[in-house]
């Protein structure tokens, strides 16, 4: 809760409280609103002759947005009636844009290095951001991408003779921190196994 919070620059209890959460546990592949992308609603008054369907057109959005903005269960509307509405559809095509720009679907077919291509990222960048333990995903698997302004990790691929000790020093970084990096229980290394180093 506090990565994303701080991620979006707002108060771990905003994201809890737009949620509905009552405690800071979350599961991988739930979904998130968050405050400061949500567009803000707008009042308009209903006049004599107005449809859901003429607000939703003067004002660039949908009946089905009006009705589930206001809690609507029919299309009736009364004189004098307040109906929040979003602000326009392009601030809400933003924001999904925003929202699914570095969030992946897997789909049948999918791999690692096929996700990898199609994003201009690598296999180890997945595995690192989603923190994969292999290359083995499944259908409907939520991923993230790292977005161009993310840091692709630095990765390095263990040769006969290195050691973990030897490897840190190396990158200038300690034993513990690519142990916490890599999810390392020991000290044990494997010839032709790609670590993170930063």
């Amino acid at each position: 809760m506090w990565s994303i919070a701080n991620k979006y620059n707002i108060s771990v209890e905003d994201l809890k409280k737009t949620n509905n959460l009552v405690s800071n546990l979350l599961s991988i592949g739930q979904n998130l609103l968050i405050p400061s992308l949500l567009p803000k609603l707008q009042e308009y008054v209903v006049q004599k002759g107005d449809t859901l369907y003429s607000i939703a057109n003067k004002y660039s959005t949908t009946v089905d947005n009006l009705k589930s903005a206001n809690n609507l269960v029919t299309d009736s509307l009364s004189i004098g009636q307040i109906i929040k509405l979003p602000q326009t559809a392009s601030l809400n095509e933003e924001i999904e844009e925003q929202v699914n720009e570095n969030i992946y679907i897997v789909q049948s077919g999918d791999t690692l290095y096929s996700i990898a291509n199609k994003y201009n990222t690598t296999v180890d960048a997945l595995i690192a951001l989603n923190n994969l333990k292999s290359n083995n995903i499944s259908i409907n698997q939520t991923l993230l991408i790292p977005v161009s302004d993310q840091v692709i990790p630095l990765t390095y691929t263990v040769s006969k003779g290195d050691s973990l000790y030897s490897i840190a020093r190396k990158f200038n970084t300690t034993v513990d921190r690519i142990k916490e990096l890599n999810n390392l229980k020991s000290n044990l290394l494997s010839i032709g196994k790609v670590l993170i180093v930063s």
